[in-house]
């Protein structure tokens, strides 16, 4: 067996996670341990398996054409700190209890560094129209080469100052800008911090209004874009002077509900019943939020309406034709008639005068 990958050595923080990987190529395909050794002078080698350390220790491996390994560990603590070794042998009697193998395993080693995380304190302060935020590093901390700000996994803005404190000013009101930030102190090990700008619910529907058609499932749409998440959703409806909260106990009405949207779906929509306007409440530790969706309901027969209608002006149009052409006077004679029955008139009159000619002749 041999190493093709091995694992690196790591410096974190307390609280952080680390993840070290091993890969070995071998024939037959090799096993895969991982071993640790503390930095207490009188503490051995002890073997990790998946689970260990109050199931903060993950091992993940895979024996396909080649051996691969992956062991991470949460939550560190300052005991996590030490040397972690990644073992790898193919000989059949590598596991044996009595018998020695006779090709021992070979091995590779990283160090894992586990500093004690510096504490930092955050601050959010409004102005005018401003939100400003900021952290600071309180206590010793590794040497610092630079700041970063991140919202949604997207950098906001970065400097390469040394200093223990970094700020952040966002224009805008508090409610559009709510969310979690990240101060990020450029350093050996990174060091994070955490900006929550936490406002009541801002409800509001996917669409304004809604059209349904009687007879089928009508469904009703809010969302939450704030932050925190709202804990509570509740629907109401709306009518005659008088809210009645709508529940999943009637069987006519399905309310889904997430963090951040919620639903309701409406069975076997009624054009007297359901429609009117609906409103959708979310409530979370600042307070809470509303929005109103009106909801029409439609006839099954409103969708042959408009072809109807084409129908009805096709018919009143075939009629108006119809009787024109029955009204109208008949057309001129045409140019070969004509010339016909005038070729007609013509020869009467020569007969005509031809027997006038023949009575003078008699005389």
């Amino acid at each position: 067996a041999g190493f093709i990958k091995s694992p690196l050595s790591q410096k974190r923080l307390t609280q952080d996670s680390v993840e070290l990987y091993c890969e070995a190529i071998g024939n037959p395909i090799p096993e895969i341990q991982w071993w640790f050794e503390g930095n207490d002078p009188n503490e051995t080698y002890a073997q990790l398996w998946d689970g260990a350390r109050q199931d903060r220790v993950k091992i993940n491996a895979t024996y396909n054409l080649h051996s691969t390994s992956t062991i991470s560990i949460a939550n560190l603590t300052g005991d996590d700190s030490g040397m972690y070794e990644c073992r790898a042998s193919n000989d059949p009697d590598r596991n044996h209890l009595s018998r020695s193998p006779k090709v021992k395993w070979i091995r590779s080693q990283a160090n894992v560094f586990v500093i004690e995380r510096p504490e930092i304190f955050t601050d959010v302060s409004l102005g005018s129209g401003t939100m400003t935020l900021s952290c600071n590093i309180s206590g010793a901390h590794p040497p610092i080469t630079g700041h970063k700000w991140i919202y949604k996994e997207k950098v906001l803005r970065e400097d390469s100052s040394s200093g223990a404190f970094t700020n952040y000013t966002i224009q805008g009101k508090v409610e559009q800008h709510s969310g979690i930030y990240e101060c990020v102190f450029e350093a050996s090990p990174r060091i994070k911090g955490e900006v929550n700008v936490s406002v009541p619910p801002q409800v509001e529907p996917y669409k304004k209004s809604e059209h349904g058609n009687e007879g089928d499932t009508g469904v009703l749409t809010c969302k939450n874009p704030s932050f925190p998440a709202v804990t509570t959703w509740s629907w109401q409806k709306s009518g005659q002077g008088v809210s009645a909260r709508l529940d999943n106990a009637s069987g006519r009405y399905i309310i889904k509900s997430s963090g951040n949207k919620t639903e309701l779906r409406i069975l076997k929509l009624d054009i007297e019943q359901d429609t009117g306007d609906y409103s959708c409440y979310g409530v979370n530790s600042l307070g809470s939020g509303n929005a109103t969706v009106s909801l029409r309901v439609r006839s099954r027969l409103a969708a042959l309406w408009p072809f109807l209608g084409i129908v009805a002006e096709v018919l009143v149009l075939v009629t108006i034709i119809f009787i024109y052409e029955k009204r109208r006077k008949p057309d001129e004679v045409p140019d070969g008639k004509r010339r016909s029955l005038g070729l007609g008139r013509k020869s009467n009159a020569t007969n005509h005068k031809d027997k006038n000619v023949r009575q003078r002749n008699a005389n």
